[in-house]
Parts: C-alpha cells; sequence; structure tokens
C-alpha cells in the first residue's frame, strides 16, 4: 500500500452555496520588457482537481505558472486559498502552502539527494516530521532511496524529476504547480511520473496546476484545462471535452 503524501491540511469541503477556487486567477498581466506576454489571464483551480494549461510553445503557460509563484512581476488579482498572494515575495508563496516543480527540474546538483529533498523542507523545524515524511517520499520512489547518497547531477532526467517532485513535497503543499513534467524524460518514465500525479497525488487529495507540451496526456488526467493562445485563454473545458473538441485535435493532437 502506497504511504500517504504529506501535506498540510487542505480547506474544509463547502457546504451550500458556491463553491470557492483554491486559486483565482483574474486579468493576469506581465510582460518581457516592451513585450507583453500574457494579456489578462483568468484561471481557476478547485481543491482537489487537476487542472492543465496546453498552449503552443511561447503561449505563455510557463510564464503564467512564474507569475503565480511571484517569480515573475505580473498585474492582476491572484488568491490562494481566500487570500491574495498577489504582493507576496516567493518565499511566502510557499509558506502559504503554494509550491511550483520548475520546468527542467532545477535541482541543486551538487546536493546528494536527501540533501535536496531536505532542502524542500527549509519552511519546517519538525524534525521528526521531515523524516516520516522523507521516508514517505522513498516510499513514493523508491529510486530515491537507492540514490540516496548520490549527487543529484548524476542521476537521469527522470529520476531528477521525481526528486524535484519528493523535493516540492516536503514542504507540504497544499497545491502543487508542476511546469513540464515530461520534458526530456524517456516514455516509460513519463508513464510513470504522471502515473504518480494523478493514482497517488491527486487521489489522495492533492491539487494540481499542470502545464505540459504533452496535450493529449495532460487532457486525458485533468479534470479541467484550458488552452493559451499567445496570452490569452481561448478555449476550457473539461479534459475529456478538449479531447473531443475538433479545435483541439486539430491543433495539439495531431
Amino acid at each position: 500500500m502506497t504511504s500517504a503524501v504529506p501535506t498540510t491540511s487542505s480547506p474544509a469541503p463547502q457546504s451550500g452555496g458556491p463553491r470557492v477556487p483554491l486559486l483565482r486567477v483574474h486579468g493576469l498581466k506581465c510582460s518581457y520588457g516592451q513585450a507583453q506576454v500574457l494579456h489578462g489571464i483568468d484561471i481557476e483551480v478547485f481543491a482537489g482537481e487537476i487542472v492543465s494549461i496546453i498552449g503552443a510553445n511561447g503561449a505563455g503557460k510557463s510564464t503564467t505558472l512564474m507569475c503565480v509563484s511571484r517569480i515573475n512581476r505580473s498585474s492582476g488579482s491572484i488568491e490562494f486559498n481566500g487570500a491574495s498572494i498577489a504582493s507576496l515575495p516567493p518565499e511566502q508563496v510557499v509558506r502559504q502552502g503554494l509550491v511550483q516543480v520548475p520546468e527542467g527540474r532545477r535541482i541543486f546538483p551538487r546536493l546528494t539527494v536527501r540533501e535536496n529533498l531536505e532542502m524542500g523542507a527549509f519552511i519546517r523545524s519538525d524534525k521528526d516530521g521531515i523524516e516520516s515524511d522523507l521516508q514517505r517520499i522513498f516510499e513514493m520512489f523508491p529510486i530515491l532511496k537507492d540514490r540516496a547518497l548520490q549527487q543529484g547531477g548524476t542521476l537521469s532526467g527522470g529520476e531528477q524529476q521525481m526528486l524535484a517532485i519528493g523535493r516540492a513535497l516536503m514542504s507540504r503543499p497544499k497545491m502543487l504547480m508542476m511546469d513540464e513534467p515530461s520534458m526530456g524524460i524517456a516514455p516509460i518514465l513519463v508513464a510513470k511520473i504522471f502515473d504518480t500525479v494523478k493514482n497517488v497525488l491527486n487521489a489522495q487529495g492533492m491539487t494540481i496546476l499542470l502545464v505540459e507540451q504533452n496535450a493529449n496526456a495532460a487532457l486525458r488526467m485533468s479534470n479541467r484545462a484550458y488552452v493559451l493562445e499567445t496570452g490569452n485563454v481561448v478555449l476550457t473545458g473539461s479534459g475529456q471535452d478538449l479531447l473531443r473538441d475538433p479545435r483541439v485535435r486539430e491543433a495539439y493532437l495531431g
């Protein structure tokens, strides 16, 4: 049996009245120099969902996550767990329980696997809890236990992606944002990582916002999805509805 994923407490289910998103992004705009990249993005993610953002290269998918994480400057409204985070620095966003698994993994190559995972718990001081969560990550990804004393930079791309996910989980997030988890990874490991995301993390209550170039795989595992084109949301719907949409099939599914 797979161990429970280390998480902080999720918001209690709401009874009556409209549902309130765990993450609400409204009118998000971002520019790189004189070039405007996002033109007023609106996104909602409810607790327990997997929501994907798909689109061509340069559509603004990764920029959206970087703005929500407060790594990139932006304008517009960003609310998480009922409070504005639009003016918070990135480290405070992590403390609120919103954590990003970055594009390209960005693990610490000279630190060991264990040290990388421990870095994910930098906001915590509960030593027993940290050790317990570390063991859960090792149960989730046994290869990381086998490689615990190896430098992170010696791992394969797929192993580094597992390490990046494990490092994010060590902060006990309420929600994970994952940026291109399949990039540069062998197909067999992509399947394992997606299976872990859907059937372990999300099945145990983790809310996930996923940016993924593999639109077919992303839509199949998502409750809902947004399609971005040149910094604008042009389509939204359930993952299954968008899989059947002829516009999506022609543009992104081949």
